[in-house]
């Protein structure tokens, strides 16, 4: 009997998968524990090993195609071996059925969405328009030169009288001058009054836009621009920024660098063990919110944004407040490196209950960062920057870093959310409170 081959589950709370794109096609020979496809979920890509040897046959879903987990997409059979599946397993892993079109339907002439508008605008009937673009496609400039020829034409039975015409009178003056013919014109105002502004747009039509390149929204991409609508959508943000003085952390790393004490350390891993000290100072910060209700986590588990070519992806350092820095640094790197190789376990990017996401690196020197969901806060880091401060009864140059919090309305108040920002200031502002594990801030 043919293998199946199922859309795994790679996480508790996954539900489906994307399809990014099959290494083996229909009739491929495979080798079990080869791999057979590449998919990606809402945190990560993973490939997907062959579970038996033999003729990929059935594909099911395509590459791109969105499939629930635990369905089957494709077979695995013998040669010479029935693949089909069984009635009841398709009545257990139904496919939605694509939408057709009627047989009787004719299809429509291709136009770009500026000469649909125009055309619509107008009552145009875009199967009597010559299309000059790129394989016979109807432009913004093919819709305005029909309308200037029908504007020519003389006015038939059909046709409303010029004295009936609804039009401002800077729409008449500037028709008259122009020999425009006003009955032709559709009017955009009340009552389909036409307006000056629908004369110029025969007069001077606004030249298309050449599209270059078409970017299709799938993938990791898809991905990101969903969750991102809805952390917009269903988290009401609040930003608090203030400026940290790095002059003295940046001093211990250079220092480190020379006696080896902390030649390792990344200015990334400071911050995060700051975040991991204010964090355990102020538990409602280390939450996330659902149905249920608020959860506060015992595990303080840091996301680090990372950024690819293809968007974003967050590797979670799970228990990074019982690391010392030195452990935090070598697990920073390591995790950064293999999320840019695609080698990251699932387990890796699952279970966040705080990101930091850093912009510093691209001189970026301040910006309100977007929360994670289900994750209540999340951290924005700008560049260290060499800046003027009253110093000690002078003027100092120091360096001195943004440090933004976007934060859920619903769990955190203003209050709160500062007072766990000043905390992360502290650990940044004396760094050798932050070289023993565990070490309170001052005021613990």
């Amino acid at each position: 009997m043919a293998t199946p081959v199922i859309m795994p589950k790679f996480g508790m709370a996954q539900e489906e998968a994307t399809i990014v794109r099959w290494f083996k096609r229909e009739g491929d020979a495979v080798t079990a524990g080869e791999p057979l496809l590449e998919v990606t979920t809402d945190k990560i890509n993973m490939e997907v090993e062959a579970p038996a040897s033999g003729i990929l046959r059935g594909i099911k879903y395509e590459e791109n195609e969105t499939v629930p987990v635990t369905r089957v997409i494709a077979y695995i059979a013998q040669p010479g071996e029935a693949w089909a599946s069984s009635p009841s397993e398709e009545a257990t892993t139904p496919r939605p059925a694509r939408p057709t079109a009627p047989a009787t339907t004719a299809p429509s002439p291709k136009a770009s969405p500026l000469a649909q508008r125009l055309a619509e605008e107008h009552a145009v009937n875009l199967t009597q328009v010559v299309g000059t673009g790129m394989g016979g496609q109807i432009t913004r400039s093919d819709v305005e030169r029909y309308l200037a020829t029908r504007a020519a034409q003389p006015r038939g039975e059909g046709k409303p009288s010029l004295d009936k015409v609804r039009a401002t009178p800077a729409a008449r003056r500037l028709a008259r001058e122009r020999g425009i013919d006003m009955c032709a014109l559709t009017g955009t105002g009340p009552r389909g009054r036409v307006q000056a502004a629908d004369v110029l747009q025969v007069i001077a039509p606004t030249a298309e836009p050449k599209v270059g390149k078409l970017v299709p929204l799938q993938g990791m991409r898809a991905v990101i621009a969903r969750r991102m609508q809805q952390s917009y959508q269903t988290a009401p943000h609040i930003h608090l920024t203030l400026s940290a003085d790095v002059t003295a952390l940046e001093a211990t790393r250079a220092q480190g660098a020379t006696d080896g004490s902390s030649a390792k350390i990344s200015l990334t891993a400071f911050i995060v063990k700051a975040c991991t000290e204010a964090l355990r100072r102020h538990p409602i910060v280390n939450s996330t919110l659902d149905e249920e209700g608020i959860h506060l986590w015992d595990e303080i588990n840091i996301g680090i944004a990372v950024a690819l070519p293809e968007g974003l992806i967050v590797p979670v350092l799970h228990r990074a407040d019982a690391m010392p820095l030195a452990e935090l640094s070598q697990r920073l790197r390591d995790l950064s490196e293999r999320a840019r190789r695609g080698a990251l376990r699932p387990d890796e990017v699952e279970g966040g209950t705080f990101t930091v996401t850093n912009l510093g690196m691209y001189g970026v020197e301040s910006f309100d960062p977007i929360l994670n969901p289900p994750q209540s806060a999340i951290l924005g880091v700008g560049a260290a920057v060499p800046t003027p401060v009253a110093w000690q009864g002078g003027i100092a140059v120091r360096l001195r870093m943004q440090l933004t919090l976007a934060a859920d309305h619903r769990v955190l108040d203003g209050a709160t959310a500062a007072q766990f920002l000043q905390d992360v200031r502290t650990g940044l502002e004396q760094p050798s409170l932050l070289f023993s594990k565990g070490s309170p801030l001052p005021g613990e």
